[in-house]
């Protein structure tokens, strides 16, 4: 039995940070049921990857709804906004992502729920919370990266900002929200009341820097000062910490000693006797290290500096990786069956309960794939 079977959460979410909760929530035993729009669904079915459909929608919605069932309604229609309003009284957990005022003027606001449903979690995704200058605009992962600082983080100090090849502020909003609402429902076990549970993206993106903000509010307000070579990739970390480039592929080297790694790869770092210096002469010692790495392969490297105790790895590329049994071992890949009975690949949920792995192979669903046999069951009609 997995910890949250019989738990029931309507997702009125759409694109990827409240969505990616609601799938943590099923992956972990929760019975999510999405409230759509009827035919089209929700807007994130169009959002698409590298242009990839999958039975009709995109395939990144099919990573973030896979374990869900699917409920139609138009929820400015009376007869179905009813249903839903039953649907409600029978609920654990509702979630939504709509901009501040949206909920209201349907009637199913916090206020308006916890009327019909007293013990209900509310959780509610905005992008820069309710409240502010910023409250109404897009809630989209770029502009909250732009907006957060993240931005100034990555690559070199001539590059200007670089965004995250993820959508990282929608990813760590959603593990925030799954915190947010496990810990409600403790909560509620505990006093029999709903509690209203709010993250926002840029909340949640302002969190993920805490090491970085911290030492930006502790250091005099000193900017990052990312470093003019390339591959260190750290904006607040010393030599010898980066990627560096092999004789046939490239080597990173975490932080460490700088005396016993520049030992053992035959620099002179002698120089450098102050571990201050280790940061104020990042992009020197960095370069002094890069031309004597350059002359071994990947794997002479890794020989000679594991075998001293030096933190180091080869960089791989996702054939690599997912080919490597160091990450099969781990069975993260599962197989999702779609209506038409194809099978579709992606990953399984990370958390392990008891020492099992939780897999799934149901798809995420069509639109109102559910409707019928959801209105059956708790007598909405």
């Amino acid at each position: 039995m997995k910890p949250l079977e019989g738990l029931l959460v309507l997702e009125f979410s759409q694109f990827m940070a409240a969505p990616t909760a609601g799938l943590r929530l099923a992956d972990l035993g929760a019975r999510v049921i999405k409230i759509e729009r009827p035919v089209k669904g929700e807007a994130g079915r169009q959002i698409a990857i590298r242009n990839i459909f999958v039975d009709g929608s995109s395939l990144v919605f099919h990573t973030i709804n896979r374990n869900k069932e699917s409920y139609g309604a138009d929820l400015k229609d009376p007869e179905d906004l009813a249903r839903v309003k039953k649907l409600i009284q029978q609920a654990d957990v509702i979630t939504h992502n709509f901009r501040p005022g949206v909920m209201q003027k349907i009637g199913l606001d916090y206020e308006s729920v916890k009327a019909i449903n007293p013990r209900i979690i509310y959780g509610v995704v905005t992008g820069y919370g309710n409240k502010g200058p910023w409250a109404l605009r897009p809630g989209q992962d770029l502009l909250i990266q732009s907006l957060s600082g993240l931005a100034y983080l990555s690559d070199t100090a001539d590059a200007g900002p670089v965004p995250f090849g993820l959508a990282t502020a929608d990813m760590i909003c959603g593990a925030h929200f799954v915190q947010g609402i496990l810990a409600a429902l403790i909560k509620r076990a505990k006093t029999n009341q709903g509690v209203l549970v709010e993250v926002s993206l840029l909340e949640s993106t302002l969190d993920l820097q805490f090491e970085v903000i911290t030492t930006y509010l502790n250091d005099g307000g000193k900017l990052p000062q990312r470093s003019s070579v390339k591959g260190n990739g750290h904006a607040y970390l010393s030599a010898p910490y980066g990627i560096y480039q092999t004789k046939d592929a490239y080597l990173s080297l975490a932080m460490g000693d700088l005396h016993k790694i520049g030992h053992a790869i035959g620099a002179n770092l002698s120089g450098y006797a102050d571990k201050a210096s280790w940061f104020d002469n990042r992009d020197e010692i960095i370069t002094q290290l890069a031309q004597n790495i350059k002359h071994k392969t990947t794997a002479e490297w890794l020989e000679l500096l594991e075998a001293a105790g030096i933190w180091c790895s080869e960089v791989m590329t996702y054939e690599q990786t997912l080919q490597h049994e160091g990450v099969k071992i781990l069975g993260m890949q599962q197989s999702v069956t779609l209506p038409d009975g194809s099978s579709l690949s992606t990953t399984r949920c990370p958390i392990r309960i008891n020492g099992e792995k939780l897999y799934s192979n149901v798809a995420a669903p069509r639109p109102g794939a559910q409707t019928e046999a959801i209105n059956q069951q708790f007598n909405l009609i």
